[in-house]
């Protein structure tokens, strides 16, 4: 193995765990309460909870999904559209920290980590 694949594994791996950790939240009655609400009210033409239930399979389909070198790529595709389609929530939550605690982070910092991670999705389908 090149330096190059060590790394791409590496990536891989930590962040398949991150999405598989990020989706497994989704089932936690707390957080998914905290994530059902941070749903914009112009997106809740679906039930905020199946949205939620949706978005948490996306992720763990998708964080093991890399770790599948059939699907690698076609997970790594698939989580920067999940990544970009759930920035609207994550943009109505954004600095509301009195109504969606831990869940609220401020825009710039939350733009910038999903730019990363859209970066290192595009790095494990390399």
């Amino acid at each position: 193995m090149t330096p190059f694949d060590i790394a791409q594994l590496v990536v891989r791996i930590l962040l398949a765990i991150v999405f598989v950790a990020m989706g497994a939240l989704h089932f936690v009655p707390g957080p998914s309460r905290g994530m059902a609400a941070m749903i914009p009210p112009a997106l809740r033409i679906v039930s905020p909870r199946a949205l939620v239930v949706f978005t948490g399979l996306c992720e763990l389909a998708g964080g093991i999904g890399l770790l599948v070198p059939a699907t690698r790529v076609a997970a790594a595709i698939c989580l920067i559209v999940f990544l970009v389609a759930v920035f609207p929530a994550n943009a109505y939550a954004a600095g509301k920290t009195d109504r969606f605690g831990a869940f609220a982070t401020p825009l710039v910092p939350r733009a910038i980590l999903q730019v990363v991670l859209i970066g290192l999705c595009v790095f494990c389908a390399l």
